[in-house]
Order: structure tokens, then sequence, then C-alpha cells
């Protein structure tokens, strides 16, 4: 059989077009057989494959790439390829006209939350057909919802003489490409008119034409065995964009009858069956990776994750596993299990405690048997590449006690020849490690079945992505190539928090990673894949640049951003400003500043902690120079007293103007909020104004088009490592350049109206949300719905006039009527997506939500040490029999036009 291939491609001298052939439905794993195109004119290419054996190989995959100078310079969009169909059965030949495939502009229709979940795509293979010779159509139609179907229907008996009901219906082989193949005989002679129109498949009288004028099809003359395929515009249709609702709730934060104390993934599929029947599509959770470090509170964190891959054992859904065969010890964990689950928040400690107990005596019980099976193999088989490591390090971790267990990763690494003894069942290393993989082989498949429940539900399961992980976890441990140890990642100072964010991650290596192409993420990505249709970005802003502490800092005060362009002496001094390098970068203390901090306690600060340099101006001991230094000489303190020095000192040490780049010592940032600090408040009024022009530069417009650069290094090859849809937190200190990227790569962002983007507003302007968006009320690092409400009174009388033009002082606490009116009004925004947490939801009705509003809080981003244990105070079972406040749910999606 011969093959050939056209399409129409300008490119510029020294490009050339490439035809990238995988053989096969699946090309996941495999590379692709390149063949070089030729061209007359440098717009229209052909490549013909002779003698190509189709009967063993039903279905090709290709794409399109330009080269330059032999290397890949552009390629096409490579989530969905173009597929060539061998279903005729006396074809000799097939010539394919194709289109260049860029990004669709209305990609999220092509991701698997809409084809898989909300408008569940029934992909088929076209039947053989034995026309002589055959005219293939191919159009996409990704308007075309759950239960429509595209006809064609055009000037001709054989096409229906435009009458709907008799035209020929299209196949859709691929995710919103529809297909046909019609005898070629039709286009012989005069020219064919016809128009693609979408059909409701239940009732057939309900159709949309697509819009513009019909489509002209001039003769075709073909012989006897030619098939020819044609890939057309995209068909458009009349039809409005959907706009979905969904609940936010974290997995630790369920509560149904069966709980453990914790929410598990059983937990997660009731919820699933409360978003369905409330008439929402999207369930969107935190991360549930695994956190477990130290064994405390302190690992409650779920952004801290030890592996990227693995999965928390406190998710594991005991009521689905084997009973433990001893009576006695099943009754006293059925007892424990009321206990724990009757408490109003999570007591993490003994909650994880008693779990893995539980399930080390399933392991012991069942574990072999379970290990043996089809299932497990292939598990293994699919994971092993994350899944030996992390036993292995959880292994080498419990055999360390808690406190030596900062130290141990520096003298065990990871040694890649262990891999074949961990994975050899009848080796003893393999038994060391093997409870951890029963562990994560149940978490798999539990939180697996969640999310193909879930498709069959069509709500779409939304994970969270962490922007960074524990330093002490497995993934640093295995590949520390990956990651720069000499620093820590955070957010600057922001209306969260005063000092900013430290979250002690390390910050990523990503010059290694881009040199790998990105593959860790791309693993990463693909494994999150199988639990989830969509994903949350945590800080998106982080693959532009990352907030960079030093090891030695304790908040986020006298970090940078990094990777950024840094001043020299040079450049600062071309503002205007004096740059004078001891005074500006070394921390500002004279008597005044000492007195104004420490106030009467300010002469024992300074004998105790001080050094007097000259005149009036102090510099800190060497043994305080840092603030984990101070940190250190305060640990054992718990006064009020020492703790206002302990801080007071620590802010005499970010008390500077300019940042050294940690890693090119001559270049300097301004340091963020300087303007509230001593070393500004001493200058004069003309270093003033030149620091501040030099400042609004810096943050605001000398990095954009370099921060630009960067993300596009990253986000395409990790946003388009699967199908899922990507969703954006874009909060914070936004450079221009990030709407940039997030447009140009489709990416939703996420739009709070208490959070406004556009400078000087106190609310935005729900009208104003764009459609690509995911809008809220709260997250679960604000103040929920009604703890803003009372946080601020002054505020929430603008926000009830104005807002929302209501007369009259604003009532307090929220009313359930007020609370369901900020709802409505959000539902009915732009957004493509309107995502509500559940303490919010709970929120309308004031006999069903929690009376202390403030317990309802999950995280205080001020707080680096807070404690995660929020749970509902309802049962899900009850919340799905609660008929009145289902319907009030239902109502509000319902009225807002979403679904």
């Amino acid at each position: 059989m011969k093959l050939k291939f056209n399409i129409e491609y300008n490119t510029v001298s020294g490009e050339e077009l490439m035809l990238n052939v995988f053989v096969g439905v699946d090309c996941s794993d495999c590379k692709p057989r390149v063949y070089r195109m030729s061209t007359a004119d440098g717009r229209h290419w052909s490549c013909a494959l002779e003698n190509f054996h189709s009967e063993s190989h039903p279905v090709i995959t290709y794409y399109y790439s330009v080269s330059s100078g032999g290397r890949m310079v552009r390629r096409e969009w490579m989530l969905y390829m173009h597929r060539l169909e061998f279903s005729v059965l006396k074809a000799s030949s097939y010539e394919v006209n194709d289109m260049w495939m860029d990004m669709p502009s209305a990609s999220w229709l092509y991701s698997s939350a809409f084809s898989g979940c909300v408008n569940r795509a029934q992909l088929q293979m076209i039947p053989p057909t034995s026309y002589t010779s055959v005219v293939r159509l191919l159009v996409h139609a990704p308007q075309l919802r759950e239960g429509e179907h595209l006809v064609v229907t055009g000037n001709h008996d054989a096409l229906g003489m435009w009458n709907v009901a008799e035209g020929v219906p299209m196949i859709e082989h691929s995710v919103n490409e529809w297909m046909v193949d019609l005898d070629a005989a039709l286009f012989s002679e005069n020219a064919l008119e016809f128009k693609f129109v979408a059909v409701n498949d239940t009732d057939k009288g309900i159709f949309f034409w697509e819009k513009g004028n019909n489509r002209v099809f001039r003769t075709c003359l073909s012989r006897p065995g030619e098939v020819r395929a044609y890939s057309l515009r995209n068909a458009d249709f009349d039809i409005a964009p959907r706009r979905l609702a969904g609940t936010l709730v974290p997995v630790f934060s369920l509560r149904s009858e069966k709980s453990f104390g914790v929410g598990d993934f059983g937990d997660l599929r009731k919820m699933v069956d409360w978003v369905a029947r409330t008439g929402q599509r999207v369930l969107q959770i935190l991360p549930v990776n695994d956190t477990t470090t130290t064994h405390t509170w302190k690992d409650s964190y779920p952004y801290s994750c030890i592996s990227v891959f693995a999965l928390h054992p406190q998710y594991a859904d005991l009521s689905r596993l084997s009973p433990v065969s001893d009576k006695k010890v099943r009754l006293q964990y059925e007892a424990l299990r009321e206990e724990l689950n009757a408490l109003p928040a999570i007591d993490y400690e003994r909650v994880g405690k008693a779990k893995l107990e539980y399930l080390r005596i399933l392991y012991k019980q069942e574990g072999r048997k379970v290990l043996s099976t089809d299932a497990f193999a292939a598990f293994f088989s699919d994971n092993n590449y994350w899944l030996v490591p992390y036993a292995r390090y959880c292994s080498l971790r419990d055999s360390y006690g808690t406190a030596e267990f900062q130290l141990w990763p520096e003298h065990n690494r990871w040694d890649e020849s262990e891999r074949k003894a961990l994975s050899d069942p009848k080796n003893k290393m393999f038994q060391d490690v093997a409870f951890y993989y029963y562990v994560q082989f149940i978490l798999y498949t539990q939180l697996r079945d969640v999310h193909d429940y879930a498709v069959l539900q069509g709500v779409i399961l939304k994970g969270d992505i962490p922007i960074g992980v524990n330093r002490n976890g497995c993934d640093v441990w295995q590949e520390p190539e990956y990651f720069n140890l000499d620093g820590q990642a955070g957010a600057p100072p922001d209306a969260f928090s005063d000092n900013g964010q430290n979250w002690e991650f390390p910050t990523y290596n990503w010059q290694r990673m881009l040199e790998d192409g990105c593959l860790w993420w791309i693993r990463r990505l693909r494994h999150m894949s199988v639990f989830f249709d969509a994903y949350r970005i945590d800080h998106v802003l982080g693959f532009f640049r990352i907030w960079e502490i030093p090891v030695e800092a304790v908040d986020a005060r006298i970090g940078h951003f990094s990777p950024s362009l840094g001043l020299t002496r040079e450049e600062i001094e071309a503002y205007g400003l004096h740059f004078r390098e001891q005074l500006f970068v070394e921390p500002f203390i004279t008597e005044n500043v000492v007195k104004e901090v420490f106030g009467k306690q300010s002469g024992k600060v300074a004998d105790t902690y001080l050094d007097h340099s000259h005149s009036d101006v102090y510099r800190l001991k060497p043994e305080y120079a840092t603030q984990r230094l101070i940190y250190a000489a305060f640990e054992n303190c718990t006064s009020a007293e020492d703790l206002a020095v302990r801080d007071g000192l620590c802010s005499l040490v970010s008390g500077v103007l300019f940042v050294r780049d940690h890693r090119e010592p001559l270049k300097f940032h301004p340091r963020i909020s300087a303007q509230f600090d001593y070393a500004y408040k001493a200058l004069g009024e003309a270093d003033r104004k030149a620091f501040n022009r030099l400042y609004d530069d810096y943050f605001y417009r000398r990095n954009n088009q370099f921060w630009y650069r960067e993300a596009m290094k990253k986000l395409p090859v990790i946003t388009q490592a699967t199908n899922m849809l990507a969703c954006a937190e874009d909060l914070g200190m936004v450079p221009e350049c990030v709407a940039w990227v997030m447009d140009e790569l489709r990416i939703l962002s996420l739009e709070l109206q208490t959070m406004p983007k556009q400078w000087g507003e106190r609310f935005a302007n729900l009208d104003r949300f764009p459609y690509r968006s995911v809008c809220t009320i709260s997250t679960h690092d604000t103040a929920t719905m009604r703890q803003w409400w009372d946080e601020d009174r002054e505020r929430a009388k603008y926000y009830y006039n104005v807002m929302l033009g209501m007369q009259g002082e604003a009532p307090h606490p929220m009313p359930g009527w007020l609370a369901r009116e900020i709802i409505g009004r959000h539902m009915a925004c732009p957004s493509m997506i309107c995502v509500i947490a559940i303490q919010d939801w709970m929120a309308v009705d004031e006999r069903l939500r929690r009376p202390d509003a403030d317990a309802e809080r999950v995280n205080v981003p001020a707080n680096s040490h807070h404690y995660w244990r929020y749970r509902m105070h309802v049962n899900i079972e009850d919340l799905l029999t609660d008929i009145s406040f289902c319907k009030n749910v239902k109502d509000m999606v319902v009225q807002g036009g979403r679904g």
C-alpha cells in the first residue's frame, strides 16, 4: 500500500517539515519513525511512503514537526495527534491532506475533565467500507456535549438533500474529531455543498447547524482503490460554553459513619455521590501525598510531601479491607475508631499510629497473598521506579529515631544497585520493605477506584500539585541533583503574612531538570492522571521565579526571587541612588532603632546581643548574626517577653535595603517591603524617590521578559504531559508575564472577589472574571466566607452596600440568606468553574452550619507550624439524606446556569 501525506505550512529559509509516525494505537513509550518531507515552494509539503503494510496495523498515529539545522524547532500539539485508520477493504493507496494542529483555542474541551467526565466521549473505530474509492472527511467539533453526535448533510441524495434526519452520521474516532468515509463517486461530477450538524441522540428533533456559509467540495476524480482524506476547519456552533460548579474539601476533613478519625478514600467516594446529587461537576481536594517524617502532628502539613508519588497511609479506607481475624483485636480497634471518629478535629498522631498498626496486622495476616496477585504484579511493574526507593526510604526512616532523622539522608544516599534486591520477593531486603509495597498498593487501588467511580458519575476529580517537596524526603534523597539544598522556597510578605512564608522546601535545580527533559515532572503528572482529570498548580509563580530564602533565615523577609536579574552597583547608581554597600546590605541598627524595637528592654538587649560599631551604630554579635542562630539561642524560652526579644532580633537581621544575590555576590536585589523598615526611613527624600523608582522597575518591569522565557521552558512540557485540565493558583505578587503565559498555554486562573487583581480595587467585579478561570469565595489558605465577613466590619459594610447593592448596616454574624446571595452571584459569574468550599456551602443553612465559624479554618499561612486538623462536623451520609440542603445547593447550581 502507498501512503501520501500533504500539508500546507509556511516555512522560512533553512526550515523543513518532518513527518513523525507511530505504528499502532499506543505510542506513549516508543519513538516515532521520522521522514523528511519535500516541497517546491516552502509552503506545500508532501511525503510518500511506499509498500506500507497495514494488515497488522489498523491505525497509525503521527504528527508534523519543523526542523532547522538538524534540530527540531517546533512541533504540533502532542496531546491528540493525527490518526489514520485503514478501514477501506480494497484500498491500494491513501492520500492524506492535513492541517497543522496547534494547541486549540478551546484546549480545555480536549482535556479528560471534559472528554472523559463531562462530555464522556465514546470513541469508535470507523467501520470497514467496501466502496471502490473513498473520500474521507475529518473535522473537529469540540463544542458537542454528551449525548450529541455529528451528521453531514448537503445537496446530494446520498447526503440527505439538506434533510438532517437523512444525513450521514459521523464517527468520533479521536477526542472531538469526527470522521466519515463517503463514496468518491459523489464528488466526481459537480461541486458538492454540505454542512455539519450537531444532533441530539435522544431527541433527533434537537439539532444545531454549524455557523457560516455552506462548505464546498470541488470535483475529485478518484481511481479504484484510492482513499483521499481531508482535514477540514473546525465545525463552529452557537452552543454556549459549559460552566461547571464544584466543591472544595480536603480529604482529611471528610467525615462519615465509618471513618477512622480522619477522612479517607472511602469517604471521598461518598463525597462524589453528594457532588453528583447536587448537580455539581467538580470535586477538588488538597494534596494526598505521604508527608510522614516525624510521626507527629507537624507532619499534618499536606504540602510538605516526602514523595510526589506515594499516597498518605492515613487515607486508607480500612472498611474496604479484610477484617482482622482476631476478634478481640478487631473489637479493640472498632472501639478506638468510634472514639477517634467522635473527636471534633483530627488527632493526627493517634490516628496515624492506629491506622499504621492496623495495616501491619493486615499485612501479617494477608500480605504475602496480596503481593502474589497479578494485580499487584501489574502495579509494581508500572510503579517500581518510585515505589522501590520510597519503600527503602521508609524502612531507613523508621530505623532512625526522630531526633536523628534530620541528619540521616546525608549518610544514606539512594543506591540504584539496591533496586534489584528490593524487587525480588525471594530476597531478604524485599521483606524489609514489602509492607510499604502493600500499603501503597492498597492506597493506589482505592484512589484509582474512586476516580473511576467519579468518571461514571460525571464528576471531575481535581487534585493539587504542591510547588515544593520536603527537603528530607524521598525525592531529594533519591535524585538530589534536581534540588538546591542551599536555599529555601517560600513566598514574600503579602496580605497573608507580614513576614512572608518560609516553606523550608529546597528550590529546584531547573537547569538539570531541563537537561533531562523534565522527566521527573512528566512522571509526576502522568502518575497523577491515574487519579485525577484536573489539577491545581500550587503557586504557579514558582515556575516563573521562586522566592528563595537563605538557609540561615527563619522568615521570608530577606529572600529574593530566583532566578531574577539582580542589579549591579552601576545599575543601582543609574537610578540616582549612591550605593553604599555596608549601609544598604548590612542590618541597619542604630540606638534609636533599638529603642523603638525593644522599648524598656533596649539597654539589656544592646548589652547582651549587640556589639557597638561606631557613633550610635550597632551590629549583631556573631553568635546572633542570623535568624537561625537567634532561634537556637531562644529554643527553650517560652515567656512572651523572651519571644518578643527573639522576634525583635530577627527583625533587625532583615533590616536591610538590599539583599545580596545568593549565587552572584556582586549583584543585589531590593529587599521586599523595605519601605516599611528603618533603613529606608533613614534615607533622604531624594534617595527615597530613587529607591522607589528602582523598586517598582525591579519588581514589575525589569524581569518580565526574563521570567516569561523561564516559564515557557517549563510549563509547556508540564501542562502537555497529560490530558488533565490545568488550573493554576496565581495569587500574590503577580508579574505581568504570568497572564501572557497562562493565556498562551490555556491554563485556568484563580479568581477571588476578595483578592482583586486590578490595582486599587477593594473587591473584584464578578462580571469581569474571565471564562478561562476558576472562581471561589475562600480557599484553604484564607478565612472562610463567614470569617472574613466578621474580620473587618467596615469592609463587610462596603461589600454589603456597594457590591451587593443592599441598604443599611451589614448583618452580623452572616445570616444564611446572605451566604446564599453571595454564592448565587458567584455561580452566575462567567468563570468556567465555580468551586465553593464545603464550609461555605454549609453557611447557607443555619441549622446545619457549625456554630463557631473560627473552627472551620483550614490553614493560617502566617503560622508556619499550623496544625492542619479541620474536620467536617456533619457525616456525609447525613448530607446525602438532607433533602432540604441538597435542594438548596442544587437550586443555586441550576440558577447559576451551571452543570
